[in-house]
């Protein structure tokens, strides 16, 4: 199969959303909001034309096809971000230790984990909101990458090491990620 003399890359814009492209920076608004990103790769640009955002790349190698493909992922879930928004749900769980969990400024403070003396703290990312409600924690945002972090940082807080974790399942656990259940 020969490799065509460029690759072109296109992703539709939805209607109420504009998007600006200068030089590298791509600036995407929305009805939720504004996301600003650089895509800098030799020889790959970034345009728009006819209501679709292009990234085009001549003589492409198989990383430039890659490298394209990518910047096209991000542009899609920025657009996704801007009209949708992302939303991350976590369960708090615990059997052994009751512990409270409570949002603090830009922190998630994780109380009595394991019986803990000293509360763990988790950091909320910009442009990220966390709500705890029971047990459950909702991460949501319009910047995929940043609520994902968020909800990693929560989950990462509270990881047991050296203990059975098939007895002490105490923790905060991704259980959903836009919408899509997560498998254990």
């Amino acid at each position: 199969m020969p490799i065509d003399a460029w690759v072109r890359e296109e992703v539709e814009i939805p209607e109420g959303v504009d998007v600006t492209v200068e030089g590298n920076v791509v600036n995407i608004k929305g009805p939720k909001g504004e996301l600003q990103r650089e895509f800098k790769y030799p020889g790959v640009k970034v345009f728009t034309e006819d209501g679709k955002v292009v990234v085009f790349k001549e003589f492409p190698r198989r990383k430039d096809i890659a490298i394209a493909r990518t910047f096209k992922a991000h542009i899609a879930n920025m657009l996704r971000g801007v009209t949708e928004g992302f939303t991350y749900r976590l369960k708090v769980v615990y059997s052994h230790f009751p512990m409270t969990v409570k949002v603090q400024g830009d922190e998630v403070v994780i109380e009595n984990f394991l019986g803990e003396k000293n509360p763990r703290r988790a950091k909320i990312l910009p442009g990220v909101s966390v709500k705890v409600t029971g047990s459950e924690v909702i991460v949501e945002g319009i910047d995929r990458e940043a609520v994902g972090q968020t909800a990693a940082n929560i989950e990462q807080a509270t990881r047991i090491t050296k203990w059975d974790r098939r007895v002490f399942q105490d923790g905060i656990y991704i259980v959903d990620k836009a919408g899509k259940p997560i498998k254990f």
